[in-house]
């Protein structure tokens, strides 16, 4: 179905929209388990620094982000042709300090031109009090001088920050489970702690992108969605069948390649 004229306007004006409904709270209930139970059985796997690019070890998640629902939308915004750069999953546990500062996605992730869009897609209540994403309306028009923070408390590989952003004008994006939120890759985001009683969980899948994207640096390690395959400056793993060995040496690649695109430049570079 993707997204309609309305929701397609908003996000080309303001830089993001949101809530999209995908699935049903009960059918984001299942998953939310899935990934709880993942993170029981193989903790190795999903430990609070290992939770990027899950969807490239564990099946439940590939076939979310290859879920028409998801895809349908993001294709609204960058075209038939797409690739999925990659993936992190967002914890917030209660009562915890975690946040992520004000940012620009694009800044750091090495591609050009920005078609792409980030899908963040809730698998809890994702509320102003379990720390939702926010973000600056209309911020994506012009990209923004970022200063490297690390902190232990924010969630972001750099603490990569944007100085002088007026909070008070800021949105909150919050999804019931099974709603996401799409945001272009300048719109500067970020979001505050978790002060509920319960886990706010999200899936960011980062970002989906047109065909003719290209890398600026590095080595970038993408899935083939839909339509054409991703251009030969890529290159372009599969999604798994099962979490074995294989599937574990595709992700571990991919993560020791984005943490490069990332840290590119950085005095501290954390695992991912």
């Amino acid at each position: 179905m993707g997204l309609n004229d309305e929701q397609l306007a908003h996000y080309r004006e303001h830089g993001w929209v949101a809530p999209v409904d995908v699935m049903s709270e009960a059918e984001a209930g299942e998953l939310l388990s899935a990934f709880e139970r993942a993170e029981a059985e193989h903790p190795g796997d999903l430990h609070p620094e290992h939770r990027n690019n899950a969807h490239l070890a564990f099946p439940f998640l590939a076939d979310v982000v290859t879920d028409p629902r998801i895809v349908d939308c993001a294709e609204a915004i960058v075209g038939p042709d797409i690739a999925l750069w990659s993936t992190v999953l967002f914890v917030k546990e209660p009562s915890s300090a975690g946040y992520v500062s004000w940012h620009q996605d694009a800044y750091y992730m090495g591609l050009e031109p920005d078609r792409f869009v980030t899908a963040w897609l809730a698998l809890s209540p994702s509320t102003l009090e379990s720390g939702c994403v926010s973000v600056i309306p209309a911020s994506h028009r012009t990209p923004s001088l970022h200063v490297d923070r690390y902190g232990d408390d924010n969630i972001l590989t750099r603490g990569q920050e944007v100085d002088g952003v007026d909070a008070a004008t800021a949105v909150h994006l919050e999804l019931r489970p099974g709603q996401m939120s799409l945001h272009h890759p300048w719109i500067i985001h970020g979001s505050q702690p978790n002060r509920s009683a319960d886990r706010r969980v999200g899936l960011a899948m980062q970002s989906f992108m047109a065909h003719e994207v290209r890398p600026l640096r590095g080595e970038h390690h993408v899935v083939a969605i839909r339509g054409r395959n991703p251009d030969v400056a890529f290159t372009t793993v599969p999604l798994p069948t099962d979490l074995d060995e294989s599937a574990r040496a595709v992700r571990a690649a991919a993560n020791l390649a984005l943490s490069s695109v990332l840290y590119d430049g950085a005095d501290e570079v954390r695992r991912l």
